[in-house]
């Protein structure tokens, strides 16, 4: 697993006393600064791993690219670490021809924590961002029992937390077939999100239509903000939406299911996307 799952030595306790000293395996956390051209645009707490796509997912949500060509490659910086290694925490993206000026909001250095996708945004209006895809008219459908499914099916896909019990997930799914097309983890939700975005568009897959995006926990704003950039018609989460979260899947005509979980979910907008089986 490499930089994904760290070891660390613990003292285990209870009622009756410590019952003993062992390891335990904790979920990677390290900074990634992105930078664009060499201008250093965030820097995000992330699981290591999968960063070309995180880069790429994370230039989508923002509005800067939306087609495969304009992302035109990466490239790790040289830096050194405390043993005088490349840690590999700063990536520089180049972006293909014609691709027009970085928005102002990205021109300076902004922190992004592990489960914020929007810190660093100068007001409410910078907030909500103009998708390229229009997903009120997809008329992807999905089963509900299929639905229903997906949780487990992302579960099953989640090898870092099988481990250590500490990271998101995100997964894009086939709506008609439930394949799995493609399933990442992070310490943080909205990175585990942008990673999976990233991978459909070095795929040549937006927008994503025909496919559900599945969370392995609740469903806030920036996740839909998100899904909405990738084109995502129909998005599922296994806990709570907010209510912003709501609004926004209701106004982009998005479909939003919550507390998917064993043989029940809930519909908070677009509920005619989600069919009885044939």
């Amino acid at each position: 697993m490499g930089r994904v799952i760290a070891k660390r030595r613990v003292v285990r306790l209870s009622n009756d006393g410590p019952s003993g000293r062992g390891s335990d395996y904790l979920a990677g956390e390290e900074p990634l600064e992105i930078r664009v051209g060499g201008l250093p645009v965030t820097v995000t707490m992330r699981t290591p791993g999968n960063d070309y796509e995180l880069a790429a997912g994370f230039l989508v949500s923002e509005g800067v690219i939306s087609e495969t060509p304009e992302f035109a490659g990466a490239t790790y910086c040289r830096g050194t670490g405390a043993a005088g290694e490349n840690p590999f925490n700063v990536l520089d993206v180049t972006l293909g021809p014609g691709v027009g000026p970085l928005p102002p909001e990205l021109s300076r250095n902004l922190f992004a924590s592990g489960s914020c996708g929007i810190c660093g945004k100068s007001g409410i209006d910078a907030v909500e961002t103009r998708s390229r895809f229009e997903v009120a008219s997809d008329r992807t459908g999905v089963e509900t029992d299929l639905l229903l499914s997906l949780p487990d099916r992302l579960r099953a896909g989640q090898e870092a937390f099988e481990r250590t019990g500490g990271l998101h997930a995100a997964g894009i799914f086939d709506a008609g077939t439930g394949e799995a097309l493609v399933i990442r983890e992070d310490i943080g939700r909205h990175n585990a999100v942008d990673k999976v975005i990233g991978w459909a568009l070095m795929e040549r897959m937006l927008p994503l239509t025909g496919c559900v995006l599945q969370v392995s926990g609740r469903a806030g704003f920036e996740l839909i903000q998100k899904a909405k950039m990738a084109g995502v018609a129909i998005f599922s989460a296994v806990s709570a939406p907010s209510s912003l979260a709501v609004d926004l899947a209701a106004a982009s005509g998005m479909t939003l299911a919550g507390f998917v979980r064993g043989d029940s979910l809930v519909a908070y907008s677009r509920a005619d996307r989600i069919e009885a089986p044939a």
